[in-house]
């Protein structure tokens, strides 16, 4: 059944993603002056500041999703990235990989809007939960199982997420769009198992 399945591992584009945190973790430190918090100042530039986005700096959309807040924030993520990405790497190809990742991060920040002009959120859960719902409900879709275990099991993580300072929109949204997208990956990979039949016969001498 190796059709279900599409690696991408040519391309690793879980450990380009984290490198790319990282970086991008480093250089709002030294901007910050701080390494294990990221100053307010700053995650108003880069950062989702919704005042900003909502008079046209519409690119903070895709920037916040390499932001992090703290050391601990940043550490959390990429764990999580790590185990979730590489699974879905074993899954979907780089381009359904990456359509996951960042559609489901988007999908998390327009969320965000929601909570109003003073919004200030920066992180990449909203793409990461995207990446495991996607991962959760492919493999149900795909064998033909019931898609019930897998949703109630993404509720489970979704609520054991949530906390204080935790963006529970964008986990939402993320995790809506991964299950969407992981469910229409399923839904239209065709899957071709060849059987093969072989008969013998006893003689008598």
């Amino acid at each position: 059944m190796k059709s279900m399945f599409k690696s991408s591992k040519s391309f690793m584009p879980t450990y380009l993603i984290i490198v790319l945190n990282v970086a991008v973790y480093a250089y709002t430190s030294a901007l910050s002056g701080n390494f294990l918090l990221t100053n307010i100042s700053v995650l108003r530039v880069y950062g989702q500041y919704n005042a900003f986005v909502l008079n046209g700096a519409y690119w903070q959309l895709f920037t916040s999703m390499f932001v992090h807040v703290s050391i601990m924030h940043i550490l959390g993520n990429m764990f999580f990235l790590l185990i979730f990405g590489l699974r879905a790497e074993e899954i979907f190809s780089t381009q359904e990989y990456l359509l996951i990742y960042f559609l489901s991060g988007l999908a998390g920040n327009l969320l965000t809007l929601l909570f109003g002009p003073n919004m200030i959120s920066a992180g990449a859960s909203g793409a990461i939960f995207g990446l495991f719902g996607a991962c959760t409900i492919y493999f149900r879709r795909a064998i033909g199982q019931s898609i019930m275990s897998a949703l109630i099991y993404a509720s489970f993580l979704l609520l054991i997420s949530t906390g204080p300072d935790v963006n529970f929109l964008a986990h939402f949204g993320g995790l809506a769009v991964g299950l969407l997208l992981g469910y229409w990956l399923a839904a239209t990979r065709k899957t071709k198992v060849k059987y093969e039949y072989r008969y013998s016969f006893a003689t008598q001498i």
